[in-house]
């Protein structure tokens, strides 16, 4: 049995209750296959109730983007306009950078529905259910010399939280460098990669994870003490293929601006949202931990440490720890 059969099945009853000993009779399955099945389509956005000796029921079904809808809402000269929707792939960052070295022009963005093996930061894999995220990869071509990609990653940070804050009523806080936080948990992630060639930026993929309509079940219970998405924090459903729009706007616009003012403008911006300046907090470096208060960023992007001795450091690499108790 495929989950296909299945969910012709449970769509023919027109949302009333399917046993399993029926489910398993007219597939000719048992009722630990229809089971997996199931967990399967839960898997991919579908939502089915399942009450013992009722059966299952299919109560809704995932949301998808479609590239009509999406493409009239853009205020963009660039970002988005060339667009790749794509419906399940091991990860959209992959698919970008297949992409970029066939010479997809800068704004090309790559949207999946679902990610098999979505990555973050640090190799941490990143929980990306079908039909309820937002799971997309941008393409930049930066004029600018590779020391300065750290930069890029903190613009990343603003243009997402602007956007969001922009599109629903929730506070976030960027943890430093570009962790999203609404009430001390995570709602989005931010990865960037880049090619380089002689100390030149060939490219950078933006890879933005974002958590928009997930469900509480649809989170391995160690996540739910320090992730949470959109609707759990804002108490409702939100239009994705707005927030896109949104988050492509905003970033165009802070890149242009970047691009033509330099790091300054963004900087300021960063220090604004932060929540990590000012607060005695442990950075776990390469070099090992470091005990300090962060006070602000340096022109390249590097968090500035104050230091129990009155000395200063500044660290481009690091995990921000929790604020240490009693500071």
């Amino acid at each position: 049995m495929g989950k296909e059969n299945l969910l012709h099945l449970l769509e023919a009853e027109a949302g009333e209750y399917v046993s399993g000993e029926e489910i398993s009779r007219k597939l000719n399955v048992s009722r630990t296959a229809v089971w997996k099945q199931v967990r399967k389509l839960e898997a991919e956005g579908y939502h089915i109730e399942a009450v013992p000796r009722l059966g299952y029921r299919l109560q809704g079904k995932p949301s998808r983007l479609s590239v009509h809808e999406l493409l009239p809402k853009l205020n963009t000269k660039r970002f988005g306009r060339q667009l790749h929707l794509l419906d399940v792939v091991p990860s959209t960052q992959d698919e970008m950078r297949r992409l970029a070295e066939q010479g997809a022009p800068e704004g090309t963005l790559v949207i999946a529905e679902q990610q098999t093996n979505g990555r973050g930061r640090m190799g941490r894999s990143w929980v990306s259910p079908a039909g309820k995220g937002i799971w997309m990869s941008l393409l930049l071509r930066p004029p600018v010399p590779l020391p300065l990609t750290p930069q890029l990653t903190l613009l990343a940070a603003v243009a997402l939280s602007r956007a969001i804050i922009r599109e629903v009523p929730v506070t976030i806080g960027i943890k430093w460098p570009n962790d999203l936080l609404v009430n001390g948990k995570k709602i989005s992630g931010i990865l960037l990669e880049s090619a380089a060639e002689d100390e030149r930026l060939r490219y950078v993929v933006v890879g933005m994870g974002i958590s928009v309509n997930l469900d509480a079940e649809d989170y391995p219970e160690d996540l739910l003490t320090k992730a949470v998405s959109l609707k759990m924090a804002s108490g409702n459903a939100l239009n994705r293929s707005d927030l896109i729009a949104s988050i492509l706007e905003e970033f165009e616009r802070l890149y242009e601006l970047y691009l033509e003012q330099g790091f300054a403008p963004i900087r300021s911006l960063w220090e604004a949202h932060s929540v990590t300046l000012n607060k005695e907090t442990t950075l776990h470096t390469p070099q090992g931990p470091i005990l300090g208060v962060p006070r602000g960023l340096d022109d390249m992007g590097g968090l500035k440490v104050e230091l129990a001795d009155g000395s200063s450091r500044t660290i481009y690499s690091a995990e921000v720890g929790d604020r240490v108790v009693g500071s």
